[in-house]
């Protein structure tokens, strides 16, 4: 794992000039890599790399980066892990296509793997997690690639004359030719989903390369600035049509025994590693799968790592703990005080260089910060929600369809009004009067504000909008001050593949497309990153996600519950009462904190004259609902800490003297 940077530009400066200037975009992501940093450039092309690698397969020199092909036509800047490299390495030699190897790093292999397949042909071939640049020294030409789910980030764009990429914006902000320009139709979307959605960014002129692509333009499109097009090389469009022609029909005990093998397959490829291990276990479904799996497959406890929350609805340290202690696993908790907590908040905006604002990344720093202090690679969970129908909106969506999708809008309506005439505080109550007599799956947190939100579902008229009412926490421009109408899409634009026919199905395939990249995996890599931690994610093996795409959807949402398969491949080595529980997310008490300990703080960037004058966001809405908040008559916790995460990201940025 590592962070890459550097820039392209008609040749004006000298080598020296251009060595300095990559180190200094590279010095900015040294958490991402403190063991080694390198640059290279070539001055009469007017090229730069720069590199710093966080060491985890072949720690020698040889490992050292950028790195140049054999023959000397390629030189690449990588960041992440290839972890079929072995057989590819095989393959190689069997091909008479290997160079005489100067070390055993999946980045040589990369090399000459181009060198005998080419680029497109290689990453299809790659089983991993990546994001590279890469130059063609004889043809002029500069590629970019990103990995097929988008586990690695890659930021590109053009700052007048400069070409600028690297792993986080803070590389590209290093330049001296970067601008920092605001880019108002990021802020809306990022008011409606509490991250920046790719391809944009939060800067104008500068994008995320799209999971599954590639990106290569010429010298002759430098000069003229052309705006070459990412193309794909994997789609999660292609792998979703696909297994839906092409779905599991046989036996039930098939289809386990098979997700099974693949998942054993994937945790197997992830495990290896020449610096110590372990995995994120939270104790739920995902971490504990991936857990299992790995113990299955190891000679000695595997190191697992969780931390627990002193607010009992908040903890899950305690599942976790019962977890590692049937699977016979060497397990670190730590309960983490509100102090511990509160302390991560004032470093948030320069942890992930645009505003971010899933308050779980929090939690998800504090355990990065724990494993690093045993480990350099950490496994996780994630991706399972996304694969294996896991999220109550899956369920429910499906649920409000069957239920209300035949009543006509001037019923619908009246029944979202009858929901609201009372408060969140009196539905809370009646729920907690009910809870002995109610199911278990009717049985959660917040049923009042949950309510409210339905009501505010009710009325969609066709599935792409309930999904997008139901993923966003400021709907539409309400909290924009002079936005643009309307305002973009983000990855709901894209739509659903026509094979997918059922509702909990398109928003699966919406998750994975957009919320799984933008929101799950950005989170835990720049958390993890920050502390120089190495995380990977077996159940995004792409050999994972088609067979998921192939499962029928009975498969998956079953009796009421998600991830009905995958639950049945973690009881043969779980017990059942260890596993089946509501599920609680990975979450902090951030509703009291926001009316305690964060009061003044979110006070102070709240404040209405101050939002007026950064003329970003309109504070009328914003001051209601912050209101309502404080005096405890509804729970905004989610919508105020997007606002409050732009904000005081706005606030660094005006500290750096942009923006």
């Amino acid at each position: 794992m590592c962070g890459l940077t550097g820039f392209w530009q008609p040749p004006a400066d000298a080598r020296d000039v251009m060595l300095a200037t990559a180190q200094r975009m590279a010095d900015t992501l040294a958490h991402r890599g403190p063991d080694d940093h390198g640059e290279w450039a070539d001055e009469r092309a007017g090229i730069a790399f720069g590199h710093r690698r966080l060491s985890i397969v072949d720690l020698s020199p040889e490992g050292h980066q950028p790195m140049r092909s054999a023959s000397g036509r390629y030189v690449i800047a990588f960041n992440g892990e290839i972890y079929n490299y072995p057989a590819l390495r095989a393959e190689l030699e069997r091909d008479g296509a290997a160079p005489g190897w100067r070390g055993h790093s999946d980045t040589e292999v990369l090399l000459a793997a181009f060198e005998h397949w080419g680029l497109e042909l290689t990453v299809r071939r790659c089983v991993g997690m990546f994001a590279l640049v890469l130059w063609d020294t004889r043809e002029r030409v500069l590629h970019l690639a990103r990995d097929r789910m988008g586990e690695k980030p890659l930021y590109y764009g053009w700052m007048g004359a400069a070409f600028l990429f690297g792993s986080e914006l803070k590389a590209l902000q290093a330049h001296p030719a970067f601008r920092p320009v605001i880019d108002r139709d990021a802020v809306a979307l990022y008011m409606r989903y509490a991250c920046v959605p790719a391809p944009y960014s939060i800067f104008a002129g500068v994008s995320k390369l799209l999971p599954g692509t590639l990106l290569s333009f010429s010298y002759r499109e430098l000069e003229s600035r052309a705006r070459a097009r990412p193309k794909p090389y994997w789609t999660l469009e292609a792998a979703a049509s696909d297994g839906a022609r092409a779905l599991c029909r046989g036996p039930v005990t098939d289809a386990v025994d098979q997700l099974d093998a693949v998942l054993r397959e994937a945790v197997a490829g992830q495990m290896v590693a020449d610096v110590p291990l372990g995995a994120f276990l939270s104790g739920g479904v995902d971490s504990s799968t991936v857990v299992a799996l790995m113990q299955a497959q190891s000679g000695r406890p595997v190191r697992t790592f969780s931390i627990g929350f002193a607010e009992q609805d908040y903890d899950e340290a305690v599942y976790a703990k019962s977890v590692a202690r049937h699977l016979g696993t060497d397990h670190t908790e730590l309960y983490v005080s509100a102090e511990d907590a509160l302390a991560v908040v004032p470093g948030l905006p320069s942890m992930y260089d645009e505003p971010f604002a899933d308050s779980s990344q929090i939690p998800t720093f504090l355990v990065s910060r724990l494993a690093k202090q045993h480990v350099t690679v950490s496994l996780s969970g994630d991706g399972g929600d996304e694969l294996f129908g896991g999220y109550n909106r899956h369920r429910w969506g499906r649920t409000l369809r069957r239920t209300l999708g035949w009543a006509p809008a001037p019923l619908r309506t009246l029944l979202a009004q009858g929901i609201t005439r009372f408060s969140p505080a009196a539905l809370d109550a009646a729920f907690a009067r009910s809870s002995r007599v109610l199911p278990r799956s009717l049985r959660f947190k917040a049923a009042g504000d949950k309510l409210h939100k339905l009501a505010g579902l009710i009325g969609a008229e066709s599935d792409e909008l309930l999904y997008q009412r139901m993923v966003s926490l400021w709907p539409d421009a309400v909290a924009l001050r002079d936005a643009v109408y309307p305002v973009p899409l983000g990855w709901i634009a894209y739509g659903t593949p026509a094979a997918l026919r059922s509702l909990p199905e398109r928003m699966m395939y919406l998750d994975s497309l957009g919320y799984l990249p933008d929101d799950i995996l950005a989170k835990v890599d720049r958390a993890a990153m920050h502390v120089s931690l190495e995380t990977r994610v077996p159940m995004l093996d792409h050999r994972v996600v088609e067979f998921a795409w192939r499962l029928p959807l009975e498969l998956k949402l079953r009796g009421g519950r998600g991830k009905w398969l995958l639950r049945e491949v973690l009881h043969r080595y779980v017990p059942r009462e260890l596993i089946e529980r509501p599920k609680m997310g990975f979450s902090i008490p951030l509703d009291g904190w926001l009316r305690g300990p964060l009061r003044d703080w979110a006070a102070a960037l709240l404040d209405p004259g101050r939002l007026a004058r950064e003329g970003f966001l309109d504070p009328e809405p914003i001051t209601a609902k912050w209101r309502e908040h404080s005096n405890g008559t509804r729970n905004w916790q989610h919508a105020l800490w997007v606002v409050l995460m732009f904000e005081a990201w706005l606030e660094q940025q005006h500290g750096k003297g942009g923006a």
